[in-house]
């Protein structure tokens, strides 16, 4: 049996025609070669000045407010009614039922759907007004509500989906359906990387409170999709080492490990020019990458060059590997060296029960931390061009889930209404956008979809989210989905 003979019967008719001339291999190879550092060059090599991960040829489409996005998400869905969204009439509705006109029309979960009432439930947090903008933030975060004229407020996001594995899936694809192209991922793909040392885009999924249940994390969330697998986020550990099996095995040294690359980089380019299949080069260029990982990746991990004054800034728990803190400090370093996607993912905050209590750990949890990072980028000048948002996937209802007391509710998923804030990279602070009704229920003023969400972060990086577009399945795949979406534009600076 011949080998070759054999691989050209498994080809698909689109790799045949994607591979009919074999010299685009060679050259394919001869453009890697000195981005990636073969042909025996040193760690670290490269025609200078060069980028190993370049922007899509057009891309940007016009000027960007922002060269990088920083993503908090509150896997879990924070509640808007007690953090955000204050709703001081609500007092005066304590355990009465949610009237039928407010709820008419809306979904609700399996959880809920059987309950005889829905008594309405205010928050039992005091709110304030604070800073410039006089802004309303709850007790529960009184560290961001220090930085609230940076933050743009939107109380008027809503979501298509009602539980939390589709609904996360749509926050960071744009679409309920697995296999999907993550943000992260698109923006990788478009606008490549600054950095040559470090993937474009990283992922931290830092500890929460041991205290509290929390829902599974999918890798769909930063998965590349249909987009080559090198857009996939790479995930740095909370413990241990930061990425697995990154140090070279004992008796290797990094000459070996070079020229071990250099040898593999020209099989894998030969087979390319054999088989056409794009994701050999994947192969070359993650191999090259982890090697040069191995030196970025620890000096990004040690804080000990770090000021007193910066680790203070961040609290105790920054000196805690895993830390939500830590996390926050990392997410700078990542920013001030130019990685273009950081997506930090802090689990815990779907409160069926017992919200009172553990919002209250949840925030402790973070709030400094997103105070610390806010603060640190604007004072070395990294705010301006780095654009850091804050969500969930959806919000919580006003009416109670089980036993509802003066001092303890529950509240179940509520995908119409919920509230997230951006900051920095071209976004206007001090801005609170959009209006619910006096139920937290409904939106009555300015609705953004996730769609326009995610246009208007396209937009802050200078991409226009129609021109966008990768196709798929016979289909034009945008990360804004095939409904009409537009750029938020009241919360631009």
């Amino acid at each position: 049996m011949n080998p070759f003979h054999e691989a050209l019967n498994h080809l698909t008719r689109r790799q045949f025609f994607s591979g009919a001339g074999l010299a685009l291999g060679g050259v394919a190879l001869n453009w890697l070669a000195p981005r990636l550092g073969a042909a025996g060059a040193a760690a670290g090599a490269g025609a200078p000045g060069s980028r190993v991960h370049p922007a899509l040829a057009g891309l940007p489409h016009f000027a960007p407010t922002a060269k990088r996005i920083i993503y908090l998400h509150m896997n879990g869905g924070p509640s808007q009614l007690d953090t955000f969204d204050y709703k001081p009439g609500l007092s005066g509705h304590f355990d009465l039922d949610l009237p039928e006109s407010i709820r008419q029309g809306q979904r609700i979960t399996t959880m809920t759907s059987g309950q005889t009432r829905f008594p309405v439930a205010p928050s039992v947090f005091s709110f304030a007004r604070h800073g410039q903008s006089g802004a309303w933030v709850s007790d529960l975060l009184p560290w961001t509500a220090k930085v609230v004229d940076d933050l743009a407020i939107v109380r008027s996001v809503h979501t298509n989906a009602i539980n939390h594995d589709p609904a996360c899936t749509f926050l960071m694809t744009g679409s309920e359906i697995p296999g999907k192209a993550s943000i992260g991922s698109w923006l990788s793909y478009g606008l490549g990387s600054e950095n040559n040392d470090l993937p474009a885009f990283v992922v931290l999924t830092p500890r929460f409170s041991p205290k509290v249940s929390a829902q599974a994390l999918f890798t769909r969330m930063w998965s590349s999709g249909f987009l080559p697998t090198s857009h996939t986020g790479v995930t740095l550990r909370a413990q241990g080492d930061p990425v697995l099996f990154l140090d070279n095995p004992q008796g290797v040294d990094a000459g070996t490990r070079r020229a071990m690359l250099d040898s593999l980089t020209k099989f894998n380019g030969l087979a390319h020019a054999r088989h056409g299949d794009p994701e050999t080069l994947t192969r070359i260029a993650q191999y090259e990458m982890a090697f040069r990982m191995q030196t970025s990746v620890p000096e990004l991990t040690n804080f000990s060059n770090e000021t007193s004054a910066t680790l203070d800034l961040y609290g105790p728990e920054v000196r805690e590997p895993g830390s939500f803190a830590a996390s926050c400090l990392l997410a700078r370093r990542l920013a001030e060296r130019d990685v273009r996607v950081v997506q930090i993912l802090h689990r815990g905050w779907d409160q069926h029960g017992n919200l009172p209590g553990d919002h209250r750990i949840q925030c402790l949890d973070t709030d400094r931390g997103c105070y610390a990072l806010i603060t640190d980028l604007k004072q070395r000048g990294l705010l301006d061009d780095t654009l850091v948002i804050w969500a969930g996937e959806f919000g919580r209802t006003v009416y109670s889930q089980g036993t509802l007391t003066a001092t303890n509710y529950g509240r179940d998923h509520h995908p119409r209404c919920f509230s997230v804030w951006l900051a920095g990279g071209g976004v206007k602070g001090g801005v609170v956008y959009g209006e619910t009704d006096d139920f937290s229920y409904n939106i009555v003023r300015d609705p953004v979809s996730l769609h326009d969400l995610n246009a208007t972060l396209l937009h802050c990086l200078g991409i226009d989210h129609l021109k966008f577009t990768v196709k798929k399945q016979g289909l034009e795949q945008r990360l804004t989905g095939v409904e009409p979406a537009s750029v938020v534009r009241g919360i631009l600076a």
